[in-house]
């Protein structure tokens, strides 16, 4: 059994399971996690991340995990951002408007299969200058040496992984890109959320294994150069200390 009752008039949020009951104060950090996951579940159900867009183009992300991404990229100023899985081109043109707005950086997409009205959209979008698209599988070698001809020396690298989502295909992407991430920079698996929503429409029994948050944490246990490192807020005057996110346990940085 898992449970929340929100009561508004009490202002208590109760948690009741299996084996315990809690109640908290609804203005606390545990109720609005609570609530918070409660509220993903919902956003799953619904398909609440395929409602936005970034100037233009459909980006089917968490408002939060992209705003807490701009502040990674930030402090990283990469030379280079490499995204796996393009889609619509959401992701890319909103990394294409960070590289614009500090005067840095370019964007590389790669997808085994970029369809012929989103590659028209994106190659017509004022900020394509900034993005190359490469068509082909994120694991195949000659799509990873690809990638790695785009590199230039001294350059700083971070990576996204949006493609498919099963551990195997994360697994492998983990293993072909991580080496080309800068000291410092991450690789972040999306979507890590899967195990989360086991049971609502859409998913299968054995994502509770089978999704990147496992192939990310088995990536980090075998490499030691690589940590789970879920960033810190770079501003909070709140209670809070956990981000509202899709990618848990999603950001893997490189050490040394």
């Amino acid at each position: 059994m898992n449970k929340l009752t929100i009561d508004l008039e009490s202002r208590k949020v109760v948690h009741q399971t299996s084996d315990d009951q809690s109640e908290y104060a609804f203005d606390s950090k545990e109720a609005f996690e609570l609530i918070s996951d409660a509220w993903l579940n919902a956003g799953w159900d619904t398909k609440h991340v395929y409602s936005f867009s970034w100037l233009g183009r459909p980006i089917i992300q968490l408002p939060e995990d992209m705003l807490r991404l701009q502040e990674v990229l930030y402090k990283v100023k990469p030379d280079l951002i490499i995204e796996t899985g393009v889609a619509h081109g959401g992701s890319l043109i909103f990394f294409a408007t960070l590289c614009k707005a500090l005067n840095k950086g370019r964007v590389l997409g790669v997808d085994i299969e970029i369809r012929p009205h989103n590659r028209k959209a994106i190659e017509e979008h004022e900020l394509f200058s900034y993005i190359t698209l490469i068509e082909g599988s994120s694991v195949e070698q000659k799509i990873v040496d690809n990638v790695k001809s785009d590199i230039k020396e001294n350059e700083t690298v971070f990576i996204m992984l949006d493609s498919c989502h099963t551990k195997d295909h994360v697994l492998k992407e983990l293993y072909a890109y991580a080496p080309l991430v800068s000291v410092g920079s991450y690789i972040v698996a999306a979507d890590g959320i899967m195990n989360l929503v086991v049971g609502a429409p859409r998913t299968s029994d054995d994502w509770k294994w089978n999704n990147p948050k496992e192939a990310a944490l088995e990536f980090v246990k075998e490499n030691p150069n690589f940590i789970i490192d879920t960033p810190d807020f770079d501003f909070n005057e709140s209670s809070l200390e956990k981000p509202i996110t899709y990618w848990p346990s999603g950001y893997i940085k490189r050490i040394r």
